[in-house]
This record gives structure tokens, C-alpha cells and sequence, in this order.
């Protein structure tokens, strides 16, 4: 079993940068996955990027540029910073994590197995 609670989340200012932590707790016998999707309110789920067991990262096409995935397996924390805040960053940020490789975690048809409850960014221009 795999607990996630993410921090971080508040209110910005549009350009500014944000950086969140996905606490990771439990055990898993199987290597897994870690990522971040993010929903805003009457929205469907966007996907951020994730990690794979193996340290390799991806992102979604659109965020690419602008945000940096990282895990410290020492801290057992996933970050997300994103720069160069846009309103439209609004959402709600969800740490997720499931024993399959990243691109699958990050697929549409996937629910992960383990979520949090999420933190709030809100992006004010």
C-alpha cells in the first residue's frame, strides 16, 4: 500500500513559480511509478509528467518548458515546479502513483492505483 499527500499549493502570481512535494509513505513489493495530473473545476484531468522506477521522466507536450519533475528516493518525495505561472495553471495538483511503467500511468485509460487529495494552485493575474 502507497500514501500520497501533496503540499505546497497556494495562491501565485501569474510569472511566478510554484513548487510542490508529493510525500510518499508505504511499501510496494513492485517498483513503481510516480506522477502529476492536474484538474480544474468542470475540466477533465490533464496530465503534468511523472517518473518511472528507473529515474526516467516525461511530460506533457504542452508543460514542457516549463515544469520539472523530480523524486528523492532518499526523502521518498516527488516535486513539481512549474515556472512562468498562467492563470490557466489553475487547478487542482494530484500526486499518483502505480506499479506500471511511466507512459502507462500517463495514459487516459489508466486510474491509478494510489492518489492524494490533492493541493490547490491558484494563478492570479
Amino acid at each position: 500500500q502507497v500514501h500520497l499527500v501533496e503540499f505546497g499549493g497556494g495562491s501565485v502570481q501569474a510569472g511566478g513559480s510554484v513548487k510542490l512535494v508529493c510525500a510518499i509513505s508505504g511499501y510496494s513489493a513492485v517498483p513503481y511509478s510516480v506522477g502529476w495530473f492536474r484538474q480544474d473545476l468542470g475540466k477533465e484531468r490533464e496530465v503534468v509528467g511523472g517518473v518511472d522506477s528507473d529515474g526516467t521522466t516525461m511530460y506533457a507536450d504542452s508543460l514542457k518548458g516549463r515544469v520539472t519533475i523530480s523524486k528523492d528516493n532518499a526523502k521518498n518525495a516527488l516535486y513539481l515546479e512549474i515556472n512562468s505561472l498562467k492563470p490557466e495553471d489553475s487547478a487542482m495538483y494530484l500526486c499518483a502513483a502505480d506499479t506500471v511503467p511511466v507512459a502507462v500511468l500517463l495514459s487516459p485509460g489508466l486510474t491509478p492505483a494510489y492518489s492524494g487529495q490533492g493541493t490547490q494552485v491558484t494563478v492570479s493575474s
